[in-house]
Protein backbone atom coordinates (compact mmCIF):
# COMPACT_ATOMS: atom_id res chain seq x y z
CA UNK A 1 0.00 0.00 0.00
CA UNK A 2 1.48 3.54 -1.21
CA UNK A 3 2.50 5.39 1.40
CA UNK A 4 -0.92 8.23 3.43
CA UNK A 5 0.08 11.50 2.88
CA UNK A 6 -3.26 13.31 4.55
CA UNK A 7 -2.47 11.44 7.92
CA UNK A 8 -3.00 13.56 11.06
CA UNK A 9 -1.37 12.01 14.09
CA UNK A 10 -2.20 14.11 17.31
CA UNK A 11 -3.18 13.65 21.05
CA UNK A 12 -5.93 11.59 22.03
CA UNK A 13 -8.84 13.37 23.51
CA UNK A 14 -12.00 11.64 25.40
CA UNK A 15 -14.03 11.79 22.36
CA UNK A 16 -11.67 9.47 20.38
CA UNK A 17 -12.80 6.78 23.34
CA UNK A 18 -15.22 5.02 20.54
CA UNK A 19 -12.67 5.04 17.43
CA UNK A 20 -9.94 4.06 19.55
CA UNK A 21 -12.17 1.12 20.97
CA UNK A 22 -13.02 0.57 17.19
CA UNK A 23 -9.06 0.58 16.40
CA UNK A 24 -8.82 -2.21 18.97
CA UNK A 25 -11.66 -4.24 17.72
CA UNK A 26 -10.69 -3.88 14.14
CA UNK A 27 -7.27 -5.49 14.86
CA UNK A 28 -7.09 -7.72 17.50
CA UNK A 29 -8.91 -10.37 15.73
CA UNK A 30 -6.95 -11.06 12.66
CA UNK A 31 -3.39 -10.13 14.68
CA UNK A 32 -4.11 -12.62 17.45
CA UNK A 33 -6.17 -15.50 17.02
CA UNK A 34 -3.82 -17.32 14.69
CA UNK A 35 -1.16 -16.88 16.98
CA UNK A 36 -2.92 -17.26 20.62
CA UNK A 37 -6.32 -18.06 20.04
CA UNK A 38 -10.03 -16.66 20.12
CA UNK A 39 -10.10 -16.59 23.65
CA UNK A 40 -6.96 -14.33 24.10
CA UNK A 41 -8.59 -12.29 21.61
CA UNK A 42 -11.35 -12.40 23.73
CA UNK A 43 -9.48 -11.60 27.22
CA UNK A 44 -7.60 -8.78 25.76
CA UNK A 45 -10.41 -7.07 23.95
CA UNK A 46 -12.32 -6.94 27.80
CA UNK A 47 -8.86 -6.44 29.62
CA UNK A 48 -6.84 -3.85 27.61
CA UNK A 49 -9.38 -2.70 25.10
CA UNK A 50 -12.12 -1.48 27.15
CA UNK A 51 -13.17 2.39 28.32
CA UNK A 52 -12.17 1.18 32.27
CA UNK A 53 -8.85 0.80 30.84
CA UNK A 54 -8.53 3.20 28.04
CA UNK A 55 -9.67 6.76 29.79
CA UNK A 56 -7.11 6.85 32.35
CA UNK A 57 -4.28 6.44 29.59
CA UNK A 58 -6.16 9.69 27.46
CA UNK A 59 -6.66 11.56 30.05
CA UNK A 60 -3.55 11.44 31.18
CA UNK A 61 -2.09 12.36 27.77
CA UNK A 62 -0.72 8.74 27.04
CA UNK A 63 -2.59 8.18 23.87
CA UNK A 64 -1.76 9.06 20.30
CA UNK A 65 -4.31 8.78 17.44
CA UNK A 66 -3.55 8.63 13.87
CA UNK A 67 -6.56 9.98 11.47
CA UNK A 68 -7.07 9.87 7.69
CA UNK A 69 -9.84 12.02 6.55
CA UNK A 70 -11.49 12.42 9.87
CA UNK A 71 -11.37 8.75 11.11
CA UNK A 72 -9.09 7.20 13.65
CA UNK A 73 -7.21 4.24 12.03
CA UNK A 74 -4.54 4.19 14.04
CA UNK A 75 -3.75 4.24 17.91
CA UNK A 76 -0.54 4.61 20.16
CA UNK A 77 -0.49 4.41 23.86
CA UNK A 78 3.24 4.44 25.70
CA UNK A 79 3.71 5.54 29.75
CA UNK A 80 6.43 5.12 32.57
CA UNK A 81 6.57 0.94 33.71
CA UNK A 82 9.66 -0.22 36.27
CA UNK A 83 11.73 3.15 35.19
CA UNK A 84 11.03 2.50 31.86
CA UNK A 85 9.19 4.73 28.98
CA UNK A 86 7.01 1.10 27.49
CA UNK A 87 4.85 1.90 24.37
CA UNK A 88 1.78 -0.33 25.16
CA UNK A 89 -0.13 -0.25 21.83
CA UNK A 90 0.57 0.38 18.37
CA UNK A 91 -1.97 -0.85 16.01
CA UNK A 92 -3.20 0.25 12.64
CA UNK A 93 -6.59 -1.13 11.26
CA UNK A 94 -5.97 -3.22 8.39
CA UNK A 95 -6.82 -1.29 5.37
CA UNK A 96 -4.29 1.04 6.81
CA UNK A 97 -1.78 -1.25 7.35
CA UNK A 98 1.79 -1.19 5.66
CA UNK A 99 0.87 2.92 4.60
CA UNK A 100 3.68 4.47 6.90
CA UNK A 101 0.32 5.39 9.82
CA UNK A 102 2.06 2.95 11.93
CA UNK A 103 5.79 4.99 11.39
CA UNK A 104 4.01 7.92 12.30
CA UNK A 105 2.75 6.94 15.16
CA UNK A 106 5.86 5.90 16.52
CA UNK A 107 8.01 9.02 15.92
CA UNK A 108 5.48 11.01 17.58
CA UNK A 109 5.93 8.41 21.16
CA UNK A 110 9.51 8.87 19.73
CA UNK A 111 9.19 12.80 19.86
CA UNK A 112 7.35 13.33 23.05
CA UNK A 113 9.99 10.88 25.02
CA UNK A 114 12.68 13.23 23.74
CA UNK A 115 14.69 14.80 26.89
CA UNK A 116 12.95 12.44 29.35
CA UNK A 117 13.32 8.87 28.55
CA UNK A 118 16.31 7.27 27.85
CA UNK A 119 14.90 4.21 25.95
CA UNK A 120 11.55 2.69 24.78
CA UNK A 121 11.15 -0.71 25.30
CA UNK A 122 7.85 -2.90 23.71
CA UNK A 123 6.71 -6.50 23.87
CA UNK A 124 4.92 -8.80 21.39
CA UNK A 125 3.91 -12.46 21.40
CA UNK A 126 5.71 -15.11 20.03
CA UNK A 127 4.57 -15.40 16.31
CA UNK A 128 4.00 -11.85 15.70
CA UNK A 129 5.96 -12.02 13.08
CA UNK A 130 4.67 -8.34 11.82
CA UNK A 131 5.61 -6.80 14.52
CA UNK A 132 8.77 -8.44 15.14
CA UNK A 133 9.90 -6.93 11.89
CA UNK A 134 8.46 -3.69 12.25
CA UNK A 135 10.38 -3.08 15.37
CA UNK A 136 13.66 -4.63 14.53
CA UNK A 137 13.80 -1.95 11.08
CA UNK A 138 12.66 0.83 13.73
CA UNK A 139 15.79 -0.21 15.77
CA UNK A 140 14.46 -1.94 18.47
CA UNK A 141 16.51 -4.84 19.48
CA UNK A 142 15.10 -8.11 22.21
CA UNK A 143 15.91 -7.47 25.79
CA UNK A 144 13.98 -9.93 27.33
CA UNK A 145 11.87 -13.24 26.84
CA UNK A 146 8.94 -14.05 29.31
CA UNK A 147 7.98 -17.70 29.05
CA UNK A 148 3.97 -17.84 27.91
CA UNK A 149 1.37 -19.64 30.45
CA UNK A 150 -1.32 -22.08 29.41
CA UNK A 151 -0.36 -22.47 26.20
CA UNK A 152 0.34 -19.20 25.08
CA UNK A 153 3.27 -18.08 23.42
CA UNK A 154 6.68 -16.13 24.70
CA UNK A 155 6.14 -12.50 25.77
CA UNK A 156 8.97 -10.89 23.82
CA UNK A 157 10.49 -7.41 25.31
CA UNK A 158 12.08 -5.12 22.90
CA UNK A 159 14.12 -1.84 23.33
CA UNK A 160 15.82 1.20 21.60
CA UNK A 161 17.33 4.35 22.69
CA UNK A 162 15.29 7.35 22.33
CA UNK A 163 18.08 8.51 20.27
CA UNK A 164 17.68 6.11 17.75
CA UNK A 165 17.00 6.55 14.12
Amino acid sequence: MPTVVNVLVRRAVENDLDAILSVGHRTWPPTYEPIAGADYVTMGLAKWWSAESTLPAIRAGRMTVAEVDGDVVGVASAGPHEGHLVLWKLYVVPEHQRSGIGARLLEAVVEGARGIHPEIRLAYIEGNVAARDFYARKGFVEVDREPGSGGLPDTVWMSRPVAAG
